[in-house]
């Protein structure tokens, strides 16, 4: 019963952060337990917690609050007049809480935002082993995905990554200790929660949970070519739970699979011959998976290549680009094709985004970035990166005058600015050099 008691007290911090949280509150009764997530510095997998005003780290800190007498806006008169509303505020009755059933926790938990969830770990042991939990990771797995987050990699601080959250609109600085710091690792691919690594030499596999930070080092490649490779990767199922798989090609069609559950590499095989060799494949472009797929753009020719991870069929479409067409790289939206990349002409540069026809195998432009800011762009030298590519979209837009970032959502046809990223506990800003998205899950282990 000790968790259900917390879980009401919980609701009640809630209910009153909602009713409370604008008013001027006495400065020696603000006894308010939050996540610090602006310097989140991750310590053992826990995200740190501050203490604001009083002494007491007891749970309990919600006492008796009267606000000085103000007076009262429409909204807050109108919502006073609903009864529900009214009674939203008392003490919720423990005959009734005591009948919640114990199955319902996780399925409750599961739904929360990450930023809740983290909050909640800290109220008991229960709640933070819910982590290991094999019946709170299916609930997970249930839950849809919104927006994924995004991992990124500066040149001010290589060896430190920088998450975006586009729900929250802010970014986070988490501290990965295991990762080796005398050599660049970068972030090449994800899936379930999980973020592969390589290093800058394209020896060294690494794949982490940037929440959890859950950790594995992959075994050594028994293919030793130190040249760049494309790294695709993919779930087994719904989530981690029942492994993931992560491909690297290389441009002599030299390619190699590993299995989480079996950890090793193997070689699934040969490229066909109906493959033209040597791939000059795109390396600014990440591989983009819809289920067991893997899609590579390619030159020369043109096209894309597909690799089934399940039934280890290699497939190659040739496409045409469109003209003019500069950093340009792969996205996927609800299981379309997406491509994004810069339209330059004379002196004009604009960021234009097309869908893949299935039928004709041709692109067809279905959205460009606003003219207003296209305009900002006239004359200089631009370039673009692609920092995300699933159904969320963060691009990178850099001259030597300037550097933007920018999202933009597939499905409404939405573009957003996105705030510059600051150094931790410090006013400079930091260039973002690559990075990838992820959904974030606190449940997928490495």
């Amino acid at each position: 019963m000790d968790g259900l008691a917390m879980l009401r007290q919980f609701i009640q911090i809630q209910e009153l952060w909602e009713l409370y949280g604008s008013s001027p509150l006495h400065p020696q009764t603000q006894r308010w337990c939050f996540l610090d997530l602006d310097n989140s510095s991750v310590d053992d997998g826990y995200y740190s917690l501050k203490m604001r005003g009083g002494k007491s780290s007891s749970l309990k800190m919600v006492e008796a609050i009267k606000s000085p007498p103000t007076k009262k806006s429409r909204r807050e008169r109108n919502r006073d007049k609903l009864p529900s509303t009214a009674s939203s505020t008392e003490i919720m009755e423990q005959h009734i809480w005591k009948e919640f059933p114990e199955d319902l926790f996780e399925a409750v938990i599961a739904r929360l935002p990450i930023a809740t969830f983290f909050r909640f770990r800290s109220v008991c042991r229960k709640w933070n082993s819910l982590l290991a939990s094999q019946s709170f990771s299916q609930h997970c797995a249930k839950v849809p995905q919104v927006y994924p987050w995004f991992y990124t990699i500066s040149h001010e601080d290589v060896n430190n990554g920088a998450m975006y959250d586009p729900s929250l609109k802010k970014w986070h600085h988490p501290t990965i200790p295991s990762l080796p710091t005398k050599m660049i690792i970068l972030p090449v691919a994800s899936a379930g929660g999980l973020v592969c690594f390589l290093d800058i030499g394209h020896r060294n596999f690494y794949v982490c949970n940037p929440l959890t930070l859950s950790l594995r080092e992959l075994p050594p490649r028994s293919v030793r070519i130190w040249s760049r490779v494309a790294v695709g990767m993919t779930l087994n199922g719904n989530s981690t739970t029942n492994g993931y798989k992560i491909l690297w090609l290389g441009c002599n069609g030299d390619h190699e699979v590993y299995d989480s559950v079996k950890n090793t590499w193997t070689r699934p095989g040969i490229i066909p011959p109906s493959i033209t060799l040597p791939l000059s494949l795109n390396f600014r472009s990440q591989a983009v998976s819809i289920d067991n797929t893997l899609y590579f753009m390619r030159g020369d020719p043109d096209g894309i290549l597909s690799y089934d991870m399940a039934s280890g069929v290699w497939k190659e479409f040739s496409i045409p680009p469109p003209p003019h067409l500069t950093d340009h790289t792969l996205a996927e939206s609800d299981g379309r094709i997406m491509l994004v990349g810069l339209l330059t002409k004379n002196a004009a540069t604009c960021v234009c985004i097309w869908e893949l026809q299935k039928m004709t195998l041709l692109w067809k432009e279905v959205d460009r970035m606003p003219n207003i800011w296209c305009l900002e762009f006239y004359g200089k030298h631009m370039r673009m990166t692609c920092l995300g590519n699933r159904g969320l979209l963060m691009l990178s837009l850099r001259s030597r005058q300037m550097n933007r970032l920018v999202t933009y959502e597939v499905s409404s046809k939405e573009w957003s600015k996105v705030s510059a990223c600051m150094v931790p506990r410090g006013r400079k800003r930091q260039w973002i050099a690559c990075g990838t998205s992820f959904h974030p899950c606190a449940t997928a282990v490495a």
